[in-house]
């Protein structure tokens, strides 16, 4: 049976922790919804991950930071990147007003 969903419905409170919620999943690939709300990465903490990341913000703002750049790299709505795997990399901030959706798909 075909379900019907919509990635701006049914979001969680804010929370003092990131919400993700995989949304499909096949032996090559996961795609998460992420809901952050004024969320950042622990001080001295990267993100390296074995597969290629893909993301898309859908709403909110957020800015991520990749190891050894100096300039943050500052996402609106629509704005997308390809993280490859093993690119240390973190999130310095989400906006505190209103959730920052994504979308997030892992490869490989």
């Amino acid at each position: 049976m075909i379900k019907k969903a919509n990635l701006f419905e049914q979001l969680p409170k804010p929370a003092a922790e990131e919400n993700f919620e995989t949304l499909l999943e096949t032996p090559c690939l996961q795609l998460e919804r992420i809901i952050s709300q004024a969320h950042a990465t622990t001080p001295g903490e990267w993100f390296d991950q074995d597969r290629p990341e893909w993301v898309v913000l859908l709403q909110g703002s957020a800015c991520l930071q990749i190891e050894n750049e100096l300039e943050p790299i500052l996402l609106k709505p629509g704005d997308y990147l390809l993280l490859p795997s093993h690119l240390r990399h973190r999130v310095e901030w989400t906006d505190p007003e209103q959730p920052t959706i994504w979308l997030a798909l892992h490869v490989g």
